[in-house]
């Protein structure tokens, strides 16, 4: 797989074998309380659960789905919003299982610290996520694939992967770093840098150039933290390059996390469009 990303700092040397945190039991405390319109999905026909994820310096916790029976399943990386891996993102793996897919999601904080237990958004952000670099995400996600490709029953050349919120924004730089990915969707991730951050080197306009991989964007035209500004940019920088193999869907009227069904910025008629333009990009894209 390429690596686009310079390596960033190094975590600190561990034990084989040494599990790094747990995940989060139920909902992160920042997103409460939950909406009525929570989606709960079952475990009925599936393996689902916590694992120990092997990675380069140890375990880190992560969550996978999928059906009992079946070998050749297609794989998807599920990458969390900044709240971790809660509740939400284990039930998006149990839905994508639901569907076939094997399905994985890594908490990708685990060596900076547990955000779960937080309550304030910025506070998140200056405590853990600004503190996680993109080069140990893309080893982790890495390691993800890996794991898929040795339980014997799926098939990673079938690879794909979507992540909502913060993960919007990695689903597109993993697509860059990782070319056999067959397609990517991001759910409102942001596409131009805040500011300039040395362990988040680039954002998706600066990565357009090289993105060889379809990605779907769905975005929403309300959101605040990503003006419709940024989408039209990330447009134009596709079609600079000329990319014609990616879109981006501009949601009227829905704010920012409106696939959030927990959450009072879920929107119902544009979550459920998405998710069926979701599946119908990975499946034209051979996922």
């Amino acid at each position: 797989m390429d690596q686009l990303l310079p390596q960033g700092l190094l975590v600190p040397s561990r034990r084989p074998g040494s599990l790094i945190g747990r995940l989060a039991e139920g909902f992160a405390r920042a997103v409460q309380p939950i909406q009525s319109t929570t989606i709960s999905t079952d475990t009925a026909g599936l393996i689902a659960g916590e694992i120990a994820l092997p990675v380069r310096d140890g375990e880190i916790p992560a969550y996978r789905a999928c059906p009992e029976n079946g070998t050749d399943l297609p794989v998807i990386l599920v990458v969390q919003e900044i709240f971790g891996v809660h509740e939400h993102i284990k039930d998006v793996c149990r839905r994508l299982a639901k569907l076939g897919y094997f399905a994985i999601t890594v908490e990708l904080y685990a060596r900076q610290g547990d955000v779960s237990t937080l309550t304030d958004p910025p506070e998140i952000f200056a405590k853990v996520v600004n503190h996680v670099p993109d080069s140990q995400v893309m080893s982790d996600l890495d390691a993800a694939v890996l794991y898929a490709k040795a339980t014997g029953r799926c098939n990673t050349a079938r690879l794909g992967v979507t992540g909502f919120c913060w993960g919007g924004r990695i689903t597109w730089t993993y697509c860059v770093h990782n070319p056999a990915t067959r397609a990517g969707v991001a759910w409102y991730g942001r596409l131009v840098a805040p500011a300039p951050a040395a362990l988040q080197p680039a954002y998706p306009v600066d990565l357009a150039p090289h993105l060889k991989v379809p990605v779907l964007g769905l975005y929403g035209e309300a959101d605040a933290g990503i003006p419709v500004e940024h989408v039209e940019k990330m447009r134009a920088a596709l079609a600079a390059c000329g990319n014609t193999t990616s879109e981006i869907v501009l949601y009227p009227a829905a704010p920012h996390a409106f696939y959030a069904d927990y959450r009072p910025s879920y929107r119902k008629e544009a979550a459920e469009d998405g998710w069926q333009k979701m599946r119908a990009w990975f499946t034209k894209h051979g996922v």
